[in-house]
């Protein structure tokens, strides 16, 4: 058995709210070992062999009663993403954020790059499954608007979450 990741796509927005206690639950049910919920309940780590998204995604879908996009990587391969270093040893301040991108399936490299609006967000590396950006503190206070176009890109249509890298930093932990 080795240790996993469940990146959960739009859970406690709006009215798809999901309890910690009932997601450890759920994965439970589906005869997965050692599961806990990291910061939220759309990130879940458990032990288990070779998990299935499909198979997660139905089970999920069962329990709370509507669809949860699902995104899974080994906790190996979260730790081999912070050994990339992908933000040079850049960390976050005031001003800068770290994000990444996690797609289901290989297709991050179809981005058109460089990618980035100056001043708004960057993107500054490229895995087949992950996109690495900064966002930038605009002046309303918030961080990198238009960091929408990288989901645009990937459309709805594919399977995709952002995370921010300390949430990455923790699961490969």
């Amino acid at each position: 058995m080795s240790r996993h990741v469940a990146l959960l796509r739009g859970v406690n927005l709006g009215k798809r709210q999901v309890k910690s206690a009932e997601l450890i639950a759920a994965f439970e049910a589906m005869g997965f070992a050692n599961v806990k919920t990291l910061l939220a309940s759309g990130n879940v780590l458990f032990d288990g062999e070779a998990p299935e998204r499909g198979r997660i995604e139905a089970a999920l879908e069962r329990h709370f009663g509507f669809e949860v996009g699902t995104v899974l990587r080994s906790q190996a391969e979260m730790r081999a993403l912070v050994a990339r270093d992908p933000f040079k040893g850049r960390l976050e301040d005031a001003d800068t954020k770290l994000y990444v991108t996690f797609l289901a399936e290989p297709d991050a490299r179809t981005l058109p790059m460089p990618c980035g609006i100056a001043g708004d967000f960057e993107v500054v590396d490229l895995t087949e499954r992950e996109v690495f950006m900064l966002a930038f503190r605009l002046p309303n206070g918030r961080f990198g608007l238009g960091m929408d176009q990288v989901s645009k890109h990937f459309g709805s249509k594919r399977l995709w979450t952002s995370r921010n890298f300390n949430t990455v930093l923790k699961a490969a932990a």
